[in-house]
């Protein structure tokens, strides 16, 4: 099921973290996207970063609304429009990318369909607001830190920014970031450490989205 940008921006403010996730078997996403929805996920993010990703990620769009019917699923890693329309094709709820493209930003507004690109400075955030983008990416946030958040929501106090790129599963990480007005955050393998998908230990994911997602709720209030 694919829902529009409305809609996957109120699932990323309900549930502020995404899970960022590739993996080439089929089977081991689907236990990774369950675990995470049990805990609470709305949106999740697969990456376009292996050989034939488009062929994995049509198999999820296509089980993702029996399984997890409130999931937003969505593509990362996405840097072209042809990548972009590719995805939308397939059923993407939204796009993300390392960087900003004006034209993925045209693909995604025809469809109305998020697309979140990567920025670093309030300038590339602004550029990629004018091109009709809602919510940025600042990536990578450990090169950076909460301050970028902090600093760019003074004078730009509309800005919706996520957060990917040195976003840990940790109450002081998670707090740092939310307490700066971080929109939502992305996180990747520190969500899915190499042990736990080896062991095929699915519940520790489940408990840690949930552990997040409870630092999350203190660091808003």
């Amino acid at each position: 099921m694919q829902f529009d940008k409305f809609e996957v921006m109120a699932k990323m403010a309900a549930a502020p973290m995404i899970p960022v996730f590739y993996h080439s078997d089929v089977e081991v996403c689907k236990h990774v996207i369950r675990a995470c929805y049990e805990g609470g996920v709305r949106a999740f993010e697969f990456t376009n970063r292996g050989d034939f990703a488009h062929e994995v990620f049509a198999q999820l769009s296509r089980w993702v609304p029996s399984a997890c019917p409130e999931l937003a699923l969505g593509i990362g890693s996405v840097v072209d429009a042809p990548t972009a329309a590719l995805y939308l094709q397939l059923g993407a709820s939204f796009i993300v990318g390392p960087l900003f493209n004006r034209d993925i930003a045209i693909v995604c507004n025809r469809r109305c369909v998020i697309y979140c690109p990567g920025c670093m400075t309030p300038t590339e955030i602004g550029t990629a607001q004018e091109a009709g983008c809602d919510l940025t990416k600042i990536f990578p946030g450990d090169a950076v830190g909460p301050n970028l958040v902090k600093g760019t929501l003074a004078p730009m106090p509309w800005s919706k920014i996520m957060v990917t790129g040195g976003v840990a599963p940790e109450k002081e990480n998670l707090q740092q970031w939310f307490a700066a007005g971080a929109f939502c955050v992305g996180m990747g393998s520190k969500l899915f450490p190499k042990d736990v998908l080896q062991s095929a230990d699915w519940q520790s994911i489940t408990a840690k989205c949930q552990d997040c997602f409870s630092y999350i709720r203190s660091a808003r209030q």
